[in-house]
């Protein structure tokens, strides 16, 4: 069937009309991580308030906002000398942003913070069924969810959730089944193709309210628990894609599966 895309996340959670899209996934998504002392990287995880932490990037500057400590702005460096962070414990590289959105940072989070973005040559190769690449997201490029599949969890809810809980780059709409994203294996979209990876599987993040960075409690990880619990040791939610052939893609496009597959629940 016809499903139509939404892409509803660049940077930090913008909104977007349309969006390109590199091996390494949308532009800007995921191409600054924020580090600790260490270089270990943070998340809303460990600090919830980096959900209400807006950003843009714009002529080569990016800007960082947040309600109460107002905005820094610094342009972006992609080709200084690298330093070694982590992710999960697996060693990355990451260019560091400067001072002053260090400091704007460790004043918004309460605890000592760098900004660091993904070097041009970046070059991580993601896992999964179909691998690829990406700068700092968890795993894969892409992550996909259909509203059919959230309007599925929100019957179970008492309290209904919006897609931004979730945080996928694409939202699906057109199909009355749930999880279809589960299923497809090769797709394409505007003139950018995909290729299936994983499962999404779903963490603490899920339970901090995106519009005010403050966690909730168990929900959606409950509920999701009694039904969508998945053999890599977690509850499933959406799914991962990897990028085959970069193009641009927009709201209103046709997504076009190419190849079906069974799901991996």
């Amino acid at each position: 069937s016809s499903l139509v895309t939404y892409p509803v996340k660049g940077c930090a959670g913008t909104a977007l009309d349309s969006a390109r899209v590199s091996t390494s996934g949308l532009e800007h998504d995921r191409a600054f991580m924020i580090v600790d002392a260490d270089g270990s990287f943070r998340s809303q995880r460990t600090d919830p308030v980096l959900a209400v932490v807006r950003c843009s990037v714009e002529n080569g500057s990016l800007t960082l906002r947040h309600e109460s400590a107002g905005s820094v702005t610094a342009v972006v460096d992609r080709d200084s000398a690298d330093r070694e962070v982590t992710m999960f414990g697996t060693p990355l590289r990451g260019i560091d942003q400067g001072d002053d959105i260090a400091a704007w940072l460790t004043d918004v989070i309460g605890e000592p913070s760098r900004l660091v973005a993904a070097p041009r040559d970046h070059g991580r190769v993601t896992d999964g069924i179909r691998p690829g690449s990406a700068h700092f997201a968890d795993s894969a490029a892409v992550h996909i969810l259909s509203t059919a599949t959230l309007a599925g969890l929100n019957s179970r809810l008492d309290a209904p959730l919006p897609i931004d809980r979730f945080r996928p780059n694409i939202v699906v709409d057109g199909s009355q089944d749930a999880h279809v994203e589960d299923e497809v294996r090769d797709i394409s979209i505007g003139d950018a193709r995909l290729a299936y990876t994983k499962l999404a599987i779903r963490c603490a993040v899920t339970t901090v309210e995106q519009s005010t960075g403050v966690r909730t409690g168990p929900e959606p990880l409950r509920t999701l628990g009694t039904y969508r619990r998945a053999r890599q040791k977690g509850v499933a939610f959406g799914s991962k894609f990897s990028v085959i052939e970069e193009g641009t893609i927009s709201v209103g496009d046709e997504l076009r599966v190419e190849t079906w597959g069974e799901s991996e629940l």
